[in-house]
């Protein structure tokens, strides 16, 4: 009868089944002493004392160069049509429209173009940056870094109001060759400026979060912003119109806007300086505190 010889086991290891040693694991092989798995641990986060300021400016910088980079069509096509604008009313009025509130008419109409033209750009920015990110899965970019909801609106804040901001003032020095303006207070001109893209910023941060497709975004910019800035008074004096379109016009917040700026050049408001300045102010705080609660919870961001 043939007779099977054993290898003799090796002082201190326990033999195990088919010549396997301790837990299963052959008696030629060794332990790595380098992969010890009570130190083989999950990388930890990185820890930002304070702000995250290279992961903000990254962003905002992201943000700013979405308009930078195609100049015609975020600067120059809405400088294009403020100059049709002007263009029309100052050749169709010209020696036909008296003076509003003493001034020619294209001086009157001066501000509330560079109004709109903030206005508008400052809102299609951020909406448009958000809603394209979520329809291309291009969320996480923003999502996955470390980044506070703070930074993350911030961030998409300040890079829309940038926009505004260029597009403001590049239609600003264009009109002026047109219109002749002079600054009255300078102040209420940078104020309305400055607060006006903001709020729009956020509007279109909310419209982009809000919005799960191209249609309702649309749907928001046809028929809530644009018939909001054109019904304003940008073209024309609110003190003009029936009695109760003009108690309606001074519950439309882009009015108080396009007051307040106008006011900075001609002197000169119908809806009073010091209530467009309180109430725009809060609008403005409270659109900013509600985008930074959305970016909190990922409201339509992570579900």
């Amino acid at each position: 009868m043939l007779m099977l010889s054993q290898a003799p086991t090796p002082p201190g290891t326990s033999q195990g089944v088919f010549g396997l040693a301790g837990s299963g694991r052959p008696a030629h092989i060794r332990p790595m002493r380098d992969m010890a798995a009570e130190h083989v641990m999950p990388p930890l986060p990185r820890q930002y004392a304070g702000v995250n300021w290279l992961g903000f400016w990254t962003l905002y910088m992201k943000e700013v160069r979405r308009f930078t980079k195609i100049p015609m069509q975020t600067v120059l096509a809405p400088l294009m049509m403020s100059l049709l604008y002007m263009l029309v009313f100052s050749v169709a009025t010209k020696g036909a429209r008296p003076p509003v509130h003493g001034v020619v008419f294209t001086e009157f109409i001066a501000p509330g173009l560079v109004m709109m033209n903030i206005l508008n750009n400052a809102f299609a920015n951020s909406s448009s940056s958000i809603l394209q990110a979520k329809m291309m899965g291009l969320s996480a970019d923003f999502l996955t870094p470390p980044l506070t909801a703070l930074e993350q609106s911030a961030a998409f804040l300040l890079g829309a109001a940038s926009r505004g901001l260029v597009v403001g003032l590049v239609t600003l020095a264009t009109v002026w060759w047109f219109a002749h303006s002079h600054i009255a207070h300078l102040w209420a001109a940078v104020y309305f400026m400055l607060v006006s893209s903001v709020i729009m910023a956020a509007l279109g941060v909310l419209a982009g979060l809000w919005a799960e497709k191209f249609d309702q975004m649309a749907m928001v910019q046809n028929f809530v912003v644009m018939p909001m800035t054109f019904l304003s008074g940008t073209f024309y004096t609110v003190d003009r119109l029936p009695g109760p379109f003009k108690v309606v016009s001074h519950f439309n917040p882009f009015f108080y806007l396009i007051d307040g700026f106008r006011y900075g050049f001609i002197g000169i408001s119908d809806g009073g300086v010091l209530t467009g300045t309180i109430s725009s102010l809060f609008l403005a705080v409270a659109l900013v505190v509600w985008c930074w609660w959305l970016f909190v919870t990922g409201y339509r961001l992570k579900t």
